[in-house]
């Protein structure tokens, strides 16, 4: 059955609703998608997680682009580029691409936003994306040449993630007014909000020539539906087109009604526990303890909760990053699922009774409440805190999170360079501060060289597995629900191209 819904329920509102709904948005050409986050910002540089990607793809352009399927990279705001010397890169611009609000874009925004995305004050969402900028040049109009403070082998997957912004009108609205109003080259550009929608337009004087194109449907809608049950009831109702991380037990559901496309595809995604190993949050915690962090890890049926709860196409993983990133490896500290092991390893830390502990988490309550579950089961007893992703994040960067239920995809990048400096390598979100660590990820992060880069993120892959600063837990396959009227390409990399989707 549904959640909420039962199956015949849910036939006769396919009967009565879903057909006169989807029409009604395909004759309008709007196409609504929901979302379970709400967007803090429509700054691209200030909105967190995949929707804040998601959100930088349709509004904003970046230098090049990253096909989402074969990886390749292509031209958009840059036509062509090179590289000088190991510290230099060299960007050719476009000729004639127009800010939505009309103003050509020129070397002095990517200038300036590049400028922005480097410079620790501006507390940019994902600092290593800039972080590794020392400075922009403006050769002439409509070239710029960005310097390295070192050698940054995943230069140009940083530069894919950095959308470039209009230097005078964010200089003349501040970030709080961007944030309200922004203003990029996108193929959609975002006419307002009503509700928890965020309304895009079609940017009809897109360019061509580039890595994305015009989109075919007018007005795409952001919609924040924050709870699974009643996106499932939209998507059955018709009242939204498209969905994704619906839970699988919904989703096979949701595969036997007439009017719905369900989709189930690997991602990079990857789900975890991170834990607040440097007592951040409490200097008497728990968790400084290494015994007490292997305990939880030994607590986990992490079979049980991939092959139930996200689905059979998810694996069970012991390292922190995604199995087929460049320098991952699964050669690390193995925790399986050992109740006794674990409560003789708290009772050795001092904690035969266990102990209480805030945990928080954001994307899927079964899962969550099942690693509660597990904890309690050792003597763990957690006070669960439910809240949307950002404000987890918020929480976290100001250390206040012992055990954060998480997940990230890398942004799509297949190297563990997009996720282990983002959390660790003091990042905002590292709760490690392992100096050892951060100097194995800092040196694999400025080596050139495939063989000992690889080699020093082998190493630092094992150390967090054998600190069990992470509970990695099993890989995350997506399940993407639409309507069948329309087609909205499934990417490699989760970062959906909505100005490709079709109607029927």
């Amino acid at each position: 059955m549904l959640r909420g819904f039962s199956r015949k329920l849910a036939l006769a509102l396919v009967m009565g609703l879903a057909t006169q709904a989807a029409l009604a948005n395909k004759s309008n050409d709007t196409l609504v998608a929901a979302f379970d986050a709400q967007l803090p910002s429509l700054d691209r540089y200030h909105a967190p997680g995949r929707e804040g990607f998601l959100l930088g793809l349709l509004a904003y352009d970046a230098l090049i682009y990253r096909d989402p399927n074969t990886f390749e990279v292509k031209p958009l705001l840059a036509t062509s580029w090179h590289q000088i010397d190991p510290l230099t890169w060299q960007f050719d611009l476009r000729h004639g691409v127009k800010f939505h609000d009309g103003m050509e874009m020129t070397a002095e925004d990517v200038a300036f936003t590049l400028r922005y995305a480097a410079d620790p004050k501006n507390r940019v969402f994902n600092r290593m994306t800039g972080g590794w900028i020392k400075s922009v040049d403006v050769v002439d109009p409509y070239t710029v040449r960005i310097h390295a403070k070192a050698v940054t082998p995943l230069a140009l997957e940083y530069l894919m993630q950095l959308p470039i912004m209009p230097e005078k009108y964010h200089e003349k609205v501040g970030d709080v007014g961007f944030g309200e109003h922004p203003v990029g080259t996108g193929p959609y550009k975002i006419v307002g909000r009503r509700g928890s929608d965020v309304i895009f337009e079609r940017n009809d004087d897109y360019f061509s020539g580039g890595g994305k194109n015009k989109p075919y449907i007018k007005t795409f809608i952001y919609r924040n539906i924050p709870d699974v049950n009643t996106q499932v009831a939209n998507l059955i109702s018709g009242g939204i087109d498209w969905a994704y991380y619906i839970p699988n037990d919904q989703a096979q559901n949701l595969a036997r009604i007439p009017t719905l496309n369900v989709t189930n595809a690997q991602t990079f995604r990857i789900g975890f526990l991170t834990l607040d190993a440097a007592g951040l949050s409490d200097p008497n915690s728990p968790l400084k303890d290494r015994r007490v962090r292997q305990a939880i890890a030994y607590a986990m049926n992490r079979t049980a909760m991939a092959s139930m709860l996200i689905g059979p196409s998810s694996k069970v993983i012991d390292a922190a990053c995604t199995p087929s990133q460049f320098g991952c490896t699964e050669d690390v500290t193995h925790y399986d699922y050992n109740v006794a092991k674990a409560k003789s390893l708290l009772a050795e830390a001092g904690y035969p009774k266990g102990f209480s502990i805030d945990i928080y988490a954001y994307r899927s309550r079964p899962v969550a409440e099942a690693i509660i579950g597990y904890l309690d089961a050792v003597g763990i007893r957690a006070n669960l805190h439910w809240m949307q992703y950002s404000a987890v994040i918020a929480q976290r960067r100001s250390h206040k999170t012992p055990i954060v239920i998480d997940d990230f995809g890398s942004a799509g990048v297949n190297d563990v360079g997009g996720v282990l400096p983002f959390f660790f390598d003091n990042s905002p979100d590292d709760q490690s501060r392992d100096q050892a660590l951060t100097d194995l990820i800092d040196k694999a992060s400025t080596t050139a060289d495939p063989a000992a880069r690889k080699a020093l993120d082998e190493k630092a892959i094992k150390l967090i597995a054998s600190q069990a600063y992470w509970v990695p837990l099993f890989t995350m396959p997506i399940n993407y629900v639409s309507s069948k009227n329309i087609e909205v390409p499934i990417p490699r990399d989760e970062n959906v191209e909505f100005w490709r989707a079709k109607w029927h």
